[in-house]
């Protein structure tokens, strides 16, 4: 359960919270859009679900129930105007020889292409601003994207807008299994990217 449902179902239950209030940073523009969007998708329970599936073009989406990682950020930007099944996939069609080939592809495929974390990956690093992968807390910021290796996979997340009470940190949205949900994850895997784009 996302820590503010929790926190808001405690006086229902006649508990109170001993915990530290949520900080919040101040944000503006499409990033204060891009994190809202990305918050509300924590309020219903996403099942991660990785399989290939057919899906419309442009503006295509898994049933909204299921989803990947990759998912959260695609559907936070598209709450903004911004279809990146789209975007990947026309880049993808013009330098498709820039682009991993570890899925044994021939030429790009709407319907799965923009999932891939490694392909956002590319396409971010071609479209946005590339950013050091610092360990220093303080080098990211509301609406940032960031790459890492939680087990043997590739993942991505967005940066929040809360700061834990716990490490001091921002706190990452994702889905990294257990629905899309807000976690103190931004420093915790090896990172493999950080990015900036269009916020």
């Amino acid at each position: 359960m996302d820590r503010r449902l929790f926190l808001a179902a405690l006086p229902a239950l006649g508990l109170s919270a001993c915990v530290k209030k949520d900080e919040v940073v101040a944000t503006t523009g499409l990033a204060k859009a891009l994190i809202e969007a990305a918050h509300r998708q924590t309020e219903s329970f996403v099942l991660y679900d990785s399989k290939y599936t057919k899906i419309g073009y442009p503006n295509g989406d898994v049933p909204l129930s299921r989803g990947v990682c990759a998912d959260v950020v695609i559907r936070a930007y598209r709450a903004i105007g911004i279809d990146l099944q789209a975007l990947v996939h026309e880049d993808m069609a013009a330098h498709f020889d820039l682009y991993p080939k570890r899925w044994g592809l021939k030429g790009p495929d709407p319907n799965i292409d923009h999932r891939r974390v490694p392909n956002l990956m590319v396409f971010f690093s071609r479209f946005g601003k590339v950013l050091p992968m610092s360990q220093d807390p303080k080098a990211y910021q509301p609406g940032d994207l960031i790459t890492n290796r939680p087990g043997g996979g590739t993942h991505i997340a967005v940066v929040s807008d809360v700061i834990s009470p716990i490490s001091g940190r921002l706190m990452v949205i994702q889905n990294c299994g257990f629905s899309t949900r807000q976690d103190d994850d931004l420093l915790r895997y090896p990172l493999l990217g950080h990015y900036r784009y269009r916020v």
